[in-house]
């Protein structure tokens, strides 16, 4: 497979069929201008979108109304023309005009609803489908056609790629015909399972057909870490991840995490919108493109930036000159950003992989696992994320948040790691075996289950302390009860008066602790293993509590600091990771700083044609950083040190820790440093 490029568009498209004159004002010299201008190589174009009609003459589908030419056609040929790939677009798992022709091939609740982003015929919105259905095959047709008219596509991107517990005729009678019980939810989910790897099998063979080389990727919104049986049908990674959209900053990072330790090539995908997919006129500012492109890169992949292509055919100018602004500054950075792999010393165990079943409804990741991405983050420590078949080897510190248990596997593979001088970071459940309440590992403590108080409260040893809090803070979860007998206490637990409740409570919220510690630890830490006795990887992704953020933190500093190989004074909005380019004889250290602001409140907008309103996680300014220090411990001896694209050099330093320094007198939204060897 060809590798992917760096500045790609994702160019929706979905365009209802009371619009006219589709593409009318389509132009290719306005088009090659503005992907020109905007320094993009690749641009994904739509063969068929959510509505369900084509953009070419098709004799499988229906070409949409208001079109008159084959404009899928024009734009690939206009892009081809100046080196820019187009891979093509294809709706999956929503399709209106299929679900209107075929209602029987909507996927259908146990209880005889429509699934799906509607379920009322007087809904505006689009329609899910089945994939037991004669819907497979319509979709695998269209797919074929499509890569037989368009032969030299770079790509095939098939959209909303997932399947419910479908009741529909289809299912249930497979159901019963494969042995599965339609009455029992585990096994509708199990169908379901087996019915979205049929999807996969199916449909890529249809986008191979006449290619066997041609890359296909199938968009579900997020890679899971751990669900290795998909990756053999994809050939690279597209991570959907649009800041303003709901995901946040934090979101990309971590599911960067993961993917870069896969063995495939991968991009991450934000949008030029305001705030999400579907938003016409929204425009979010060039410096957060700027930005999150930036922070792409310093994840070791490439980028894409999601627009929506006006019904006209033409490219919006302000959109591309927005584009242009981040692409111009990508372009000059590539050089020290492909196939860089991560050197990171941490590893956060995915709790998704390790213990499925456990992310919570409406989220993302598991809370355990959010909460400890964000730490580390503001810690500035590069992590990555394992499922259960990555290696342990490279990383000398590993993190298990909060409710991953011990498996006797998991178990010897984590003796191996102490053994061979790793360092352990656990909180919470994560010290007992799976199928019973008793600590996995021998550490010195008492363990007397789970504390029967919530909220309680923690002192923290004075190194630990927040160095602004002193007294007891509020732990909003459960600890579990750990008496400390060796190894350095954490700090002291103090329990409340009592539990809330009707025959007893105080004030608005919890009840204020006693004067007395109830002589229950707040966790411990050994020469191998630091272990939490709260799960404060999911109290902080809750919570985002500052006092518990610099408790944790200076736990970890005691315990692992001196195990890290980078370290630097950033604000906590500032982001770190540490990329080795192994054929060049190079690391590059990323350093990024924006500072996010909260803007927008939860409000009810009026009309069908806008979403109720909600805060948004935006960047403005890029505002400067002075007198960046940062200090980089590495295995090979460095020769020389650069920052680039700028091509400076800067005098090769050592500090008493063997540790290379580098002082930044201005650091503005991303700076690559780069260290040769």
């Amino acid at each position: 497979m060809k590798e992917l490029r760096f500045r790609q568009v994702h160019l929706d498209f979905h365009t209802s069929p009371c619009i006219p004159a589709i593409g009318a004002k389509f132009d290719k010299k306005q088009w090659q201008d503005a992907l020109k201008k905007a320094h993009v190589n690749s641009i994904t174009c739509f063969s068929s979108c959510h509505h369900g009609w084509s953009y070419h003459p098709t004799a499988v589908g229906m070409m949409h109304p208001g079109l008159n030419f084959n404009l899928l056609r024009a734009q690939m040929d206009a892009c081809h023309e100046i080196d820019v790939n187009v891979p093509i677009y294809l709706t999956g798992g929503v399709n209106n005009l299929a679900a209107d022709r075929h209602p029987e091939w909507r996927e259908i609740t146990a209880d005889g609803r429509y699934t799906g982003w509607v379920s009322s015929p007087i809904q505006p919105g689009f329609k899910k489908l089945c994939f037991n259905t004669p819907y497979l095959d319509y979709l695998c047709a269209m797919i074929e056609e499509a890569v037989r008219l368009f032969p030299d596509a770079n790509g095939v991107f098939i959209d909303i790629i997932s399947q419910s517990p479908c009741c529909c005729h289809w299912c249930m009678a497979d159901m019963a015909k494969e042995g599965y019980d339609p009455e029992n939810p585990e096994d509708r989910k199990r169908f379901a399972k087996r019915t979205l790897l049929k999807y996969y099998k199916r449909t890529t063979e249809a986008a191979r057909s006449l290619n066997s080389d041609m890359p296909v990727f199938h968009n579900s919104g997020n890679v899971t870490a751990g669900n290795r049986e998909i990756l053999p049908y994809f050939s690279h990674l597209e991570l959907e991840s649009l800041p303003t959209g709901g995901w946040g900053y934090d979101h990309y990072p971590m599911s960067a995490a993961y993917c870069r330790k896969l063995d495939l090539d991968f991009l991450g995908m934000t949008g030029k919108f305001h705030t999400t997919w579907g938003e016409f006129g929204g425009f979010k500012h060039p410096n957060a493109l700027r930005y999150e492109c930036a922070a792409m890169l310093a994840q070791g992949s490439k980028c894409s930036i999601g627009d929506q292509l006006h019904p006209s055919g033409n490219l919006d100018e302000s959109t591309y000159e927005l584009i242009g602004k981040a692409y111009e500054e990508v372009e000059k950075k590539e050089p020290w950003c492909g196939h860089a792999a991560s050197a990171a010393d941490v590893a956060i165990l995915s709790n998704t992989a390790f213990n499925p079943g456990t992310k919570p409804e409406g989220a993302w990741a598991p809370y355990g696992e959010i909460g400890a991405s964000r730490l580390l983050l503001e810690s500035h420590i590069h992590f990555d994320l394992l499922d259960q078949e990555m290696a342990f080897d490279p990383y000398k510190v590993l993190v298990l948040a909060d409710d991953i248990r011990m498996t006797p596997d998991l178990k010897k593979r984590l003796d191996a790691f102490l053994a061979r001088g790793g360092k352990l970071i656990l909180s919470g459940a994560s010290v007992l075996w799976k199928d019973r309440d008793e600590p996995a590992f021998d550490l010195p403590f008492d363990y007397a289950g789970i504390s029967p108080f919530c909220p309680d409260y923690i002192k923290a040893s004075e190194t630990f302390a927040p160095d602004f809090v002193k007294t007891p803070f509020v732990m909003y979860l459960p600890s579990h009860r750990i008496k400390v007998k060796g190894g350095t206490s954490l700090g002291e637990i103090f329990d409340p008066y009592f539990n809330r409740n009707y025959a007893h409570f105080s004030s608005h919220q919890h009840t204020p602790y006693k004067p007395e510690p109830s002589g229950f630890d707040a966790g411990v830490m050994t020469d191998s293993i630091l272990y939490f006795a709260h799960p404060v990887f999911s109290l902080y992704a809750g919570y985002g509590n500052v006092g518990l953020k610099h408790f944790v933190t200076n736990a970890v500093s005691a315990f692992a600091g001196k195990e890290l190989s980078v370290h630097t004074n950033l604000p906590s909005q500032g982001r770190v990771t540490l990329m080795k380019q192994e054929p060049e004889r190079r690391y590059i250290l990323h350093l990024l700083y924006a500072n996010t602001i909260n803007r927008g409140s939860r409000m009810e907008m009026s009309g069908g044609n806008v979403r109720n309103s909600s805060t948004i996680e935006v960047i403005e300014e890029l505002n400067p950083l002075y007198d960046v220090a940062a200090s980089v411990k590495l295995p090979e001896t460095v020769r020389k040190i650069t920052l680039e694209p700028q091509g400076v050099e800067l005098p090769v330093k050592k500090n008493g820790d063997g540790a290379y320094e580098v002082k930044l007198d201005r650091l503005v939204c991303h700076q690559m440093v780069v260290f040769h060897y």
